[in-house]
């Protein structure tokens, strides 16, 4: 079968057997084609509370099939590959962050929406990388213990001089992989090119770009400024998605080895089998897991995150 001839059978089974496709904005972009909402994390959990299908399915990792099963208890959600897993969540587990908090009494707990629903549990907020700064600023005790990644934490506490943020030593291994020297020589490469770059980086080179944010946020910037020239530094598959919407501008990757291996097992034939009701893996978290951990996710909708 062809590409075509693929997305065509899946955008007749998805109908037929009354499936919602989220796909995140790192997967291929075949993917996102036959998707009915793509995006970041939690944005596609809240397209999810909202549609009528029955069954969801995630094409992303683990985390965020979890988050879509907290907010549509009711639906049957299915993630695309069983592998698909984000090493971030898992770096950091609910009994070690326990053990932390027993440390630090009195620090309100912010977590990272890329945590396992297990871990937040014992979290009081929850943040995205749109919202952190935000929601970290509009919290009345000074002291935040900020997880899991230290460099995300790092931005934050950079905008928030007042607050006293603890970091721990977690992260995106992926965007953390990214050193000052490859992001030099990706502006030595392109001089006229503005830097675009996810928070998850390392400190050093989100103080050397012109712009700092989520990957939507890079997006709407790359698609709204009037350059012509963007160095992106996020997940490589956010260049050629920028590339098919805006074919006058030139994207170029901060490093080759801005992969995700996770994000990239879920492939076209998986979604195709995943409609078919032959593959994927159903998302099953009873219900005091998903009352527990809901508890942060409803404070940061609360809080405008």
């Amino acid at each position: 079968m062809t590409t075509r001839e693929i997305q065509d059978e899946i955008l007749r089974l998805k109908k037929e057997n009354d499936f919602c496709i989220l796909a995140h904005s790192y997967q291929a972009h075949e993917i996102l084609e036959v998707a009915d909402f793509t995006g970041d994390s939690y944005a596609l959990s809240k397209m999810a509370k909202g549609v009528e299908n029955r069954n969801v399915l995630m094409c992303g990792v683990r985390f965020m099939a979890e988050t879509v099963k907290m907010l549509s208890p009711e639906k049957k959600v299915i993630l695309s590959n069983p592998i698909a897993g984000c090493p971030m969540a898992e770096q950091m587990d609910k009994e070690m962050i326990e053990a932390v908090k027993l440390k630090y009494p009195g620090y309100t707990v912010v977590a990272y929406i890329n945590t396992t629903a297990a871990l937040k549990t014992v979290c009081d907020v929850c943040v995205t990388s749109s919202s952190a700064v935000k929601i970290v600023g509009a919290i009345d005790n000074p002291d935040i213990l900020f997880i899991p990644d230290c460099n995300l934490g790092a931005f934050v506490a950079k905008a928030l001089p007042d607050k006293n943020i603890k970091l721990l030593q977690g992260g995106c291994p992926t965007h953390a992989a990214v050193t000052k020297e490859q992001a030099q020589l990706a502006k030595e490469l392109h001089p006229d090119a503005l830097m675009l770059v996810h928070p998850e980086c390392r400190p050093a080179i989100s103080e050397m770009a012109d712009y700092v944010g989520s990957t939507s946020g890079i997006m709407e910037f790359a698609k709204r400024s009037d350059a012509k020239e963007f160095i992106i530094g996020t997940e490589n598959s956010i260049v050629q998605h920028l590339q098919y919407e805006c074919p006058d501008k030139k994207f170029y990757v901060m490093s080759k080895g801005l992969i995700c291996e996770n994000m990239k097992a879920t492939t076209l034939v998986d979604v195709l089998n995943c409609v078919k009701g032959e593959a994927g893996e159903e998302i099953i978290m009873d219900g005091e897991t998903i009352m527990q951990a809901r508890k942060c996710i409803d404070k940061m909708i609360e809080m405008g995150g």
